[in-house]
């Protein structure tokens, strides 16, 4: 092999770990796919021969690429990150409920849930790269200051104000995947049966629910965040919807749904469940990007 097929594998090697770290960073697994090909140009572009760490070296050059990405999109906001982005749901990664294989048993342990990456989206771009290196890749300080141009102790501060924002929000999720999928079939036989007392017993008082039907849609399924158990569950057209064709799979990490006939995905909803009730809701209903959503066979 020459030297480009050399770099090239070994660049291999790390692809999925830089394609982890940019969908932490970005939310999303198009602009995750792209900052990866942009590290592989920019490792062309380089002379990385006396590097001795290569997957330390494009962690580092994926963390900038992720960080100008960021600066970019808080550019264009035209409302604050708090409230621009109320609506925002990220793109989910979706598995099967029930992994054949081991590969796929360790995608489930690495995957992050929805509401993690939503919280994420509120940080300040140096805020988030800090905590997504350092909290969730072990990236050291000393490594992470120079992408954000800042001393190390004031990097770690900034992972710190990131980490509190993050547990101040963020709640503990159930980990066992069969209650996960006991609550998630019991909301989805409520929506079924256009059961409102159902759905209320399934839903936390406080649930949160964000939708994101894409700019070209209008009316009942139009983008919008929703607060309460009570007007969550009066979203009958949401749900009525849903219910028909929906069927169990893994969306970010924790059961979720998905809605189409089969073999087709028209929309997912991941779901956040918290002490036997439903907290959240993320429901992803844009064509384009639920087109664009990598979904194994037979899920």
């Amino acid at each position: 092999m020459n030297d480009t097929d050399v770099l090239a594998e070994r660049f291999e090697e790390h692809r999925a770990h830089l394609k982890a770290v940019a969908y932490r960073m970005l939310g999303s697994l198009s602009e995750a796919d792209d900052a990866v090909q942009e590290t592989w140009l920019r490792l062309g572009r380089s002379d990385v021969g006396d590097v001795r760490n290569l997957g330390g070296w494009l962690t580092t050059v994926i963390g900038r690429v992720c960080l100008d990405l960021l600066r970019s999109r808080t550019a264009r906001r035209e409302q604050p990150i708090d409230e621009g982005y109320d609506t925002f749901v990220p793109d989910p990664v979706i598995r099967p409920l029930d992994p054949a294989d081991p590969e796929q048993e360790v995608l489930r342990a690495d995957a992050v849930g929805l509401a993690l990456l939503v919280v994420l989206e509120t940080l300040e771009p140096a805020e988030r790269l800090a905590f997504v290196l350092h909290d969730m890749f072990a990236v050291p300080f000393d490594d992470i200051a120079p992408i954000v141009e800042r001393g190390t102790a004031a990097t770690r501060q900034l992972a710190s104000r990131a980490r509190r924002r993050v547990q101040g929000a963020t709640p503990s999720a159930e980990p066992d995947p069969g209650r996960q999928r006991e609550v998630v079939s019991a909301f989805l036989a409520a929506a079924r049966a256009g059961d409102f007392e159902a759905l209320l017993s399934v839903l936390h008082p406080d649930v949160v629910l964000r939708a994101d039907a894409g700019a070209l849609v209008r009316g009942a399924a139009a983008s919008k965040v929703v607060h309460g158990a009570k007007t969550v569950a009066e979203q009958a057209m949401f749900f009525r919807q849903l219910a028909p064709a929906g069927r169990l799979a893994l969306v970010g990490g924790a059961v979720g749904i998905l809605n189409g006939p089969e073999g087709e995905v028209r929309s997912v909803m991941g779901v956040t469940v918290v002490d036997g009730r439903i907290v959240a809701l993320h429901i992803l209903a844009d064509p384009e990007r639920v087109a664009a959503l990598d979904v194994p066979e037979g899920v």
